[in-house]
């Protein structure tokens, strides 16, 4: 799952990130400048619970009423608000928790661990012995916002809706339904397709409240797959068509839209027609929420940092660096630092950069610390080194340095590298984009400019208005044509290698803005979903080294990690483990 925030994606820092943000654990405690050490809660994911029924599990203390504003600074939120489309960790956070169900969900255990549970399937779903076949029974009290019932049908309709990948280009629904869904490879959706009621497709059926999904491939992660709203439903017909579809989607949650401006504000409001016995997962505390996008950070942390109306019932999913230490010893428990199975990358393009000495002259050439910094990150503690794409914490992953050692900013090494790959007569040329809304992202292009020259390329760097995950999925994008840097902020969307490897690294893949396409690896993805489940974790593991050290086409810049800041009459202040978010599901204004 990409995040979305631009800056940290062109500067490796404070990145949009995408999606599915699973969790991750991690044992190193992190130190600010005042030596304080604080400690990441661990992320373990995997844990579920199939027996969990509605209502949610009351908060302690919780109180009804009031406004949530939350402040995301240089995050210019989604494109779209279709739940189909979703794909990206600010999308899915706010509409996973609020407005948009689906097959299964993500709770908090009482030591802040994310557990799955039902949603609108009464449990986890059932799978045959292969995993190549998984039924869902449908809830029968779950309702849209108007209080019509959701149906099983308007479920597998959703479920249908995701395999048009020209519809729903950069939706998850691209790399898992596509890939895991009987005859889905071939079937081009219900509006690519001119198939309206996806009859053309027999990968689903529905037999009353059932929902049966028949798999190419043995998929023992689909009750993982089930938590995106990809997997949820959308009403029969041109009701749902999309664009228009995502401006005002229909809620079966518990908050609805009121107002949308993207770029700018998403306000929520109570959803009258969603039943608390419906949903083991979600509560309805707060009377309204205000999202505020593209967000300045040096304003938002001085409001945060007041104490004054402003902020008292406010939320900031970021916090600058050179405010870390006063908001590490005012705030307590209302700053929160979270781990999170994420990576920053930086993706040379591989058919345009073919020397795997001048991908690492790139890797060399990276003034790491000084883009955190510039980006408005902590070092050691928001960001730290990254030796790969797989991340700390996750089944499998491999203790391994493309270079024997981590790699670190060294300018001299980088133009070593360029001369040995017969590049040290002149600079070698890098084009790239940088997110100029944001004076974050502007500071961070600046560091990230100035240590390539040193490092001996020559830079052009292209500000761009739109977020550059837009410019950088456009395969017919004039600015996209030009560059051979690009980037990608990515979280797991459940804790597997399956879900950062092929995303970022298979040939074809939406998020592979590094092209890079090696027949021999895309065999060896498609032959581990085939191995035994046992065996899966340390194949993924061990083609992410051969990977790194055979190819390196892709630099991972940095393992990340969330402060979220809370206001003082913001109750439950917690993080959402499971993607990388504040724990909108059960925040409450204290009345």
């Amino acid at each position: 799952m990409k995040r979305n925030k631009p800056l940290a994606l062109v500067a490796g820092a404070a990145l949009l990130t995408l999606a599915a943000c699973g969790g991750g654990s991690s044992d190193d405690g992190s130190t600010g400048d005042d030596g304080a050490k604080r400690d990441f809660g661990g992320q373990e994911g995997g844990t579920k619970d199939a027996e969990r029924q509605g209502p949610a599990v009351e908060v302690e203390g919780a109180t009804a009423g009031g406004t949530v504003t939350v402040y995301l600074p240089g995050d210019p939120g989604p494109d779209t608000l279709d739940p189909t489309a979703g794909w990206s960790v600010t999308g899915n956070s706010i509409q996973q928790a609020l407005t948009s169900r689906s097959l299964t969900q993500y709770v908090r255990d009482e030591d802040g661990q994310p557990v799955l549970v039902p949603d609108l399937a009464t449990d986890l779903g059932t799978a045959n012995e292969d995993f190549t076949e998984w039924t869902f029974t449908i809830r029968d009290d779950a309702t849209w916002e108007d209080g019509q019932p959701v149906t099983a049908d308007e479920v597998a309709f959703g479920i249908c809706r995701s395999l048009d990948s020209e519809a729903f280009p950069s939706g998850a629904g691209t790399e898992y339904s596509k890939t895991f869904f009987d005859g889905a490879a071939d079937y081009e959706g219900p509006y690519t397709g001119k198939d309206p009621k996806c009859e053309k497709w027999s990968g689903i059926s529905v037999d009353g409240q059932d929902v049966t999904i028949k798999m190419a491939v043995p998929f023992p992660d689909m009750d993982y797959w089930g938590a995106f709203m990809a997997m949820g439903p959308a009403p029969l017909g041109n009701a749902s068509k999309p664009p228009n579809y995502g401006n005002k989607p229909l809620s079966n949650g518990p908050y609805k839209v009121d107002s949308y401006k993207p770029n700018e504000e998403l306000v929520l409001v109570k959803n009258d027609q969603w039943s608390a016995d419906s949903d083991p997962g979600r509560h309805q505390y707060a009377d309204e929420f205000v999202f505020k996008f593209n967000q300045d950070q040096a304003k938002v942390d001085e409001i945060m940092l007041s104490d004054n109306s402003d902020s008292q019932t406010a939320v900031s999913t970021a916090l600058g660096s050179d405010k870390y230490n006063d908001a590490n010893g005012q705030l307590g428990e209302r700053l929160v630092q979270q781990t999170s199975q994420c990576v920053s990358t930086l993706t040379p393009d591989y058919t345009k950069i073919t020397d795997i000495n001048v991908r690492k002259a790139l890797a060399y050439a990276y003034p790491y610390q000084d883009v955190w910094i510039a980006g408005g990150e902590v070092p050691g503690v928001t960001r730290v080194p990254a030796n790969s794409v797989m991340p700390p914490g996750m089944a499998g992953k491999k203790e391994f340095f493309v270079d024997g050692e981590q790699i670190t900013y060294d300018p001299e090494k980088s133009k070593a590298l360029l001369a040995e790959a017969g590049y040290g007569d002149k600079p070698y040329p890098i084009t790239m984009v940088f997110y100029e809304v944001d004076p974050l992202a502007v500071a961070g292009q600046e560091q990230i400019t100035k240590g390539f020259e040193a490092g001996g390329f020559s830079v052009k760097a292209i500000p761009v208005q739109d977020s550059p995950y837009n410019i950088w999925l456009d395969p017919d994008n004039k600015v996209n044509k030009k560059l051979n840097l690009r980037g990608v902020n990515w979280c797991s969307d459940w804790p597997a290698g399956s879900t950062m490897l092929p995303p970022l690294l298979k040939g074809g893949a939406v998020y592979n803005t590094a092209f890079f396409d090696e027949p021999s690896i895309n065999d060896e993805m498609d032959n581990i979903n085939t191995l035994p489940l046992e065996e899966q974790a340390d194949a993924w593991g061990a083609l992410d080294e051969k990977i790194m050290t055979e190819y390196f086409p892709i630099i991972p810049t940095a393992f990340r990690n969330d402060l979220f800041v809370f206001g003082s009459k913001i109750g439950n202040p917690s993080g959402d483990g499971s993607i990388g978010a504040p724990n909108y599901k059960d925040l409450y204004v204290m009345q």
